[in-house]
């Protein structure tokens, strides 16, 4: 268990909190998160056909799905004129550039260039990059020789959750864009004292999840077991899977008669935005069948009106109070007010940490063993994916 309030940053190393914030090429946290598979897009929001432009850790790529229906990632720009190539015509399962027509296929090659020798065409090639599509989610694999690899992506094995594929078309699938650090919400996730006073006007107090609870953690094989005692000594559990994903249970929607599980993945945009995206599954009802995404998605709401974002920031900027939220945003404006409160990247060079902060701190400390095995070349944990959270754990 770690409980200890020692200090984030070891003695001697090369790795500060401060640079779990910063995830752009070259960056320490940027080439450590590279090494793991992120979802990139929710596959229902790219029709066949489409290409859209996509940033994720502070670079551009592209990303079309061909005719044939596969989704595929290639560089962001034409190797001819450098024009962006999400501008163009998806043809097949290949993309055109809109500026001179050059072609490419899913690989990355150019195969045809209209107003060049036909042999020109088989000397240019840009980077393409592994994608899949599974639960409704469009991944990549963004690593490459940083690893020590010889040119060609090999990307880790990819995880699937078996107990999520056997739910089929009833899961809920969705994701934003928030503007702030994605490490922000990262902590936020496993830090489970701050429920009881952000939260404590809200759905979570309605739970039972109020007051100071015991708190400590451990290292699993997939990343953290985080675990709150509180004074039925029964503990939450909840689980982050390596680097950056989120798994609980959440309270059921009336007439349901299990807890849903909820799973949460953070990609950084940027230094200053990072995309969210969310998988809801309903156990089922006592005939044996699920609802449909549409009949159990209690975040509509969120599709007209001020986002919680747009709220959060008038309480933060003193327009508008808390107790002015309607209740079904409240979680998400609390949090909101929370994370962004902090500011856009969260200042690690002042802050104290107590034992209460014992998730935080095992977090921070197994992010910077890895990340300084990998500026060392050597071997990283294999991490895998967690089991699904027992069901007869409360919220």
């Amino acid at each position: 268990m770690a409980t200890s309030s020692a200090p984030t940053k070891k003695r001697g190393s090369r790795i500060h909190p401060r640079d779990f914030a910063h995830t752009g090429p070259g960056t320490p946290t940027g080439r450590f998160l590279r090494t793991f598979w992120h979802p990139v897009c929710i596959g229902r929001a790219l029709p066949s056909g489409h290409a859209k432009p996509l940033r994720i850790m502070s670079e551009d790529y592209t990303l079309y799905r061909g005719e044939s229906g596969e989704p595929h990632l290639v560089d962001f720009r034409c190797a001819h004129r450098g024009t962006q190539l999400s501008t163009g015509w998806v043809e097949g399962d290949c993309i055109r550039c809109f500026y001179h027509g050059w072609k490419y296929d899913q690989t990355g090659q150019c195969v045809e260039q209209p107003a060049e020798d036909a042999g020109f065409a088989s000397k240019v090639k840009i980077k393409s990059y592994p994608v899949r599509e599974y639960l409704g989610l469009i991944w990549a694999y963004f690593g490459d020789a940083e690893r020590g690899d010889t040119g060609a992506f090999r990307p880790p094995p990819f995880r699937r959750y078996p107990y999520l594929e056997e739910a089929g078309d009833s899961l809920l699938v969705g994701g934003r864009v928030k503007p702030l650090n994605y490490f922000n919400e990262v902590e936020n996730s496993i830090d489970v004292v701050h429920v009881g006073f952000v939260h404590g006007e809200s759905q979570f107090a309605d739970r039972g999840l109020v007051g100071i609870p015991t708190v400590w953690a451990e290292e699993s094989d997939f990343g953290l077991n985080v675990y709150a005692t509180r004074e039925n000594d029964v503990p939450r559990l909840s689980y982050l899977e390596m680097p950056t994903t989120l798994h609980i249970k959440i309270e059921p929607l009336e007439g349901e008669t299990g807890w849903r599980d909820f799973v949460l993945w953070r990609v950084p945009i940027d230094d200053d935005r990072f995309a969210t995206f969310f998988i809801i599954m309903v156990p089922p009802r006592a005939d044996g069948t699920r609802p449909r995404p549409e009949q159990q998605d209690r975040f509509a709401w969120r599709r007209s009106g001020p986002t919680e974002y747009e709220l959060g920031e008038a309480i933060l900027a003193g327009k508008m109070r808390m107790d002015e939220v309607d209740r079904a945003l409240i979680i998400s404006v609390q949090d909101h007010v929370a994370q962004r409160g902090q500011g856009i990247i969260a200042d690690r060079d002042h802050e104290r940490l107590g034992r209460s902060d014992a998730s935080i701190i095992l977090l921070r400390q197994i992010w910077a063993r890895e990340i300084e095995a990998l500026l060392d070349g050597k071997p990283l944990k294999q991490w895998g994916a967690p089991p699904r959270l027992d069901t007869t754990v409360g919220l």
